[in-house]
């Protein structure tokens, strides 16, 4: 799927539809493109701060976020380059703590855009060149680089030797760039190792753990896996964890979902084989309890779509998109959420429903299919199909996630529990509609 923006800037949105005229219109993998435009550039991406490079088909952009939190904790400052964004562009680049203001950004589109004529390259190649610029301009003492779609031919990985890499969750998706299996999918993903550059993952199937660790060592990369130089558990309320030098303890984080503390470790477990950033101990406690990563199992505060629920109602949002998340979010949903679900669902025309709703449809009462605004998306009426079809007898569509809640909130007097599912680009109009933008 094609990646877009709007903005409310006249400015950034003059350069957004610039870039729109010349991308290709589709998302495209291979680093030619973006080593020519970084090169006009001056290669910027040479002039970064300490990167710290995080792959994986789930979880990666809260680990993101609690580097950048343990980071923080201890007085240190870190640029950001994440994707996609939620609700405005600007997500995308936080620059030394702060996201990047409009007109910093349009003056850096303006300055890739007028290098990239005839490169026919895409949108991420363009908003990754601008975040390098960005990162090389503003003083700070880290990086962090998330991959935005594999490893190995991803933009990112013009990055020719970072602090450290990882690799967080891995699961089937993106099959049509990345493989049919996920061997295959790690394979990619562990493209990101570099000669002499610590590559941390978690634990995966042995057969899976032996794919990435064989890409990896053929890169020259020491790797430190989950499965024995590092491990962590859950005991009551605590995170533990333990490496050859050091048994740390933690709170459990605050972001909601039971695959957290396992992000978490794989954060400090990456920091823990970097030795340019002092990062102590302390720092990851703090990690756990002041992480933000909008739209993963988050609870929406009050809002005007709240406020269209009665009393004591909860109103979830993820965007979640593929089998692993679906698996992920039912175990969420049995920690986090009370009384039956209600489910709204939105995913894009290459997402697989079967695959994200079979974990949670045994939890699910209801399932109302809404389409997802700008982007190609399953049809809401096919959507409802695959839910009856797993087993989920109350079923309809709605036109906007607005109209869904109202029509849940008619037919059910008290509170209810609601999910919205299924998109990153859905989750974004939800938390504008909300008046919740993240920051």
């Amino acid at each position: 799927m094609a990646d877009s923006a709007i903005s409310t800037s006249p400015a950034v949105q003059a350069q957004l539809d610039r870039l729109w005229d010349l991308s290709p219109g589709a998302d495209i993998l291979g680093l030619e493109r973006i080593t020519i435009l970084l090169d006009r550039l001056g290669n910027p991406h040479e002039r970064l701060p300490p990167v710290l490079h995080v792959a994986g088909t789930n979880g990666k952009g809260s680990t993101c976020a609690f580097l950048r939190a343990a980071i923080e904790a201890s007085g240190l400052t870190c640029h950001v380059y994440t994707s996609p964004h939620l609700v405005r562009f600007n997500e995308r680049i936080r620059l030394a703590g702060k996201l990047i203001d409009d007109t910093y950004l349009a003056t850096l589109l303006a300055k890739v855009l007028d290098q990239a004529e005839g490169l026919s390259a895409s949108f991420f190649e363009v908003t990754t060149a601008a975040a390098f610029l960005a990162f090389a301009d503003t003083p700070a003492d880290a990086c962090i680089v998330e991959v935005g779609l594999g490893g190995r031919l991803d933009a990112t990985n013009v990055i020719t030797r970072p602090l450290v890499t990882g690799i967080a969750q891995l699961g089937v998706d993106h099959q049509f760039f990345l493989g049919d299996t996920i061997e295959e999918i790690a394979a990619e993903k562990a493209g990101i190792a570099k000669p002499g550059v610590p590559l941390v993952m978690m634990r995966y199937p042995p057969a899976v753990e032996k794919r990435v660790t064989t890409v990896a060592r053929g890169a020259g990369a020491p790797v430190a896996a989950a499965s024995g130089s590092w491990m962590f558990a859950v005991e009551a309320d605590r995170l533990i964890y333990k490496d050859a030098a050091d048994r740390i303890e933690t709170p459990l984080p605050t972001l909601a979902g039971a695959h957290q503390p396992e992000n978490l470790a794989l954060a400090i477990a990456m920091l823990r084989r970097q030795n340019q950033l002092s990062i102590p101990l302390e720092a990851y406690a703090l990690a756990a309890t002041d992480a933000h990563w909008p739209a993963r199992m988050q609870r929406l505060a009050p809002g005007p779509l709240t406020d269209l629920l009665a009393p004591g109602s909860a109103l979830w949002l993820d965007g979640g998109h593929n089998p692993a998340a679906g698996t992920a979010i039912a175990r969420s949903l049995d920690a986090s959420a009370a009384g039956p679900i209600h489910l709204i669902l939105g995913m894009l025309a290459n997402k697989d429903t079967a695959g994200l709703l079979a974990p949670i449809a045994s939890r699910v009462v209801s399932l109302t299919a809404v389409p997802v605004p700008e982007h190609e998306h399953h049809a809401p009426a096919e959507l409802a199909e695959s839910a009856v079809a797993l087993g989920i007898r109350e079923t309809g569509t709605a036109p906007d996630v607005r109209t869904a809640l109202i029509e849940i909130a008619g037919r059910n007097a008290g509170p209810v529990t609601i999910l919205v599912l299924g998109s990153l680009y859905l989750a974004g109009t939800v938390l504008d509609a909300n008046d919740q933008l993240p920051d």
